[in-house]
């Protein structure tokens, strides 16, 4: 995550990202009088779940404009992206089949036969 806000964010967009991981933790503290990393799954799950409601809301109301995008949506985007550029993310989560298809690279020819598919 940290390469790509470096190197794709706009310095807003990074200073909203950046400040997003402060409010992050701060809202564990708030809620579950611990920091994020200290939460239990469960804790740092409802803290979650609220505040994918709370950008969903945030980024229905900005209608297209110029507005930053909300923390949390900037963090949720870049985990699934690096989920499924991942080799568990795209083999099994996508079912990437690297080649689809069989591929016979020593098929029986007769001179004179078309070399292609017919259809093609």
């Amino acid at each position: 995550m940290a390469l790509m806000v470096t190197d794709t964010y706009t310095d807003g967009e990074q200073a909203t990202f950046r400040d997003g991981m402060r409010k992050l933790d701060e809202a564990c503290q708030a809620m579950h009088h611990a920091s994020f990393m200290e939460a239990s799954p469960p804790q740092r799950l409802a803290l979650l779940e609220q505040l994918d409601c709370e950008q969903k809301v945030y980024m229905d109301a900005r209608h297209g404009d110029d507005t930053p995008a909300h923390y949390f949506r900037m963090m949720k985007e870049l985990a699934l992206l690096g989920y499924f550029t991942s080799e568990i993310g795209y083999t099994k989560a996508m079912r990437y089949v690297e080649v689809p298809g069989r591929f016979d690279p020593c098929v029986p020819y007769t001179p004179g036969d078309p070399a292609w598919a017919p259809h093609a």
